[in-house]
């Protein structure tokens, strides 16, 4: 089996991406996903231990928590030290599952994987891309989304040019859809074809 670790900084189209290949029959394990189910059930009592006031009805309330650690670098990785392991646990528990079943091709979508070390975890890797002024419209579309929050969130990732270098395969998405869903699919058959 092969594991293919999906990854791009903020605005890159990712979440796209990773999409055309569960749509294309790969199974993803989406670590953004992971994360909301461990604040809903397992993490939350530890989460809350660690930032008293950030649950709500047993569940971390994703608000009150980004204004714990938005600002608060320390924070911000007292919450990493919690979370990054418990996603990668989960993250191991879907590769097993999928390994236990013959499953030729998984994909890790991983939105720091560089930044977490996850590089290890992967077969090959996979960056999505895009010129800086297309991520940069794209990130500001978002609600609540500043200027000041995309540069501070940009400062804590990789370069886009580093993560290009280190990639075994490139999707530039600002070359649309059908393009991005044609190199899904040009990937898919090289890395599950029979040699």
């Amino acid at each position: 089996m092969i594991i293919l670790g999906l990854t791009g900084s903020i605005g890159m189209g990712k979440s796209t991406t990773a999409r055309m290949f569960a749509e294309a029959g790969v199974p993803v394990h989406d670590s953004d996903a992971a994360v909301h189910r461990l604040y809903e059930g397992e993490a939350a009592a530890q989460v809350e231990a660690l930032f008293p006031g950030t649950t709500l009805n047993g569940k971390v309330d994703r608000e009150r928590l980004a204004k714990v650690v938005v600002d608060d670098l320390q924070a911000l990785r007292k919450l990493e030290q919690l979370i990054h392991p418990l996603v990668r646990k989960d993250a191991g528990r879907f590769v097993e599952a999928h390994r236990r079943k013959g499953t030729p091709l998984v994909v890790l979508d991983i939105p720091l994987l560089f930044e977490t070390g996850g590089t290890d975890r992967v077969d090959k890797i996979l960056v999505v891309t895009a010129p800086y002024e297309v991520q940069r419209e794209r990130v500001l579309a978002r609600p609540d989304m500043t200027e000041e929050k995309f540069e501070k969130i940009l400062a804590r990732q990789v370069p886009d040019a580093e993560k290009r270098k280190r990639a075994d395969f490139l999707i530039d998405t600002s070359l649309g859809m059908e393009a991005a869903r044609e190199a899904v699919h040009r990937i898919i058959a090289e890395l599950t074809s029979v040699n």
